[in-house]
């Protein structure tokens, strides 16, 4: 014989097997603390669910209520909460080493608006033929982007070659 599948979510009316139960009524005021058998009465006469709220208070806290309209209301709670939740992107900005002052305000003024959204930044200095023999110029170039956002960002990790590109992520403070 195989055991019913576990419930999710508390344990209501004839669910809950323990002998006593401290019990709060609809108003919410404490009743104290009774039989199991006499709060499912109680629940049965006020037309509510007998609803164990927390399991391993000693003895287990049960509380008369609406079943249905506490289920919908935790299903709006945790909505609620993840509507709230803002997912961390990183966005890319690719710079050149010999990239000219106005280009390289273009793209601070959209890292700037990245920052402000909450999103990290990758900034990737990507070299071409000859450029490869000075990465001392990309360098330079990323260190003015980390001293030029360094009141508002943290760096995340380090200007660093990779191949034929430069690669220095930074995320908002």
């Amino acid at each position: 014989m195989q055991a019913p599948p576990p419930k999710d979510g508390p344990r209501i009316n004839n669910e809950i097997k323990v002998p006593r139960v401290l019990l709060i009524d609809a108003a919410g005021e404490k009743q104290g603390i009774m039989p199991t058998s006499a709060a499912l009465e109680a629940a049965e006469e006020a037309g509510l669910d007998l609803v164990e709220v927390s399991p391993t208070a000693d003895p287990p806290v049960c509380k008369i209520l609406d079943y249905g309209k506490y289920r919908f209301q935790e299903q709006k709670k945790k909505a609620e909460a993840r509507k709230k939740q803002k997912v961390v992107e990183i966005k890319e900005i690719k710079l050149r080493p010999n990239i000219d002052i106005h280009d390289y305000e273009v793209k601070a003024k959209a890292m700037t608006r990245f920052f402000e959204e909450g999103d990290k930044v990758k900034v990737t200095l990507r070299f071409r033929g000859r450029e490869m023999a000075h990465p001392e110029l990309g360098m330079k170039l990323l260190q003015k982007v980390k001293a030029d956002f360094e009141p508002t960002t943290k760096v995340e990790y380090e200007p660093k070659m990779e191949g034929k590109q430069m690669i220095m992520i930074l995320a908002p403070k």
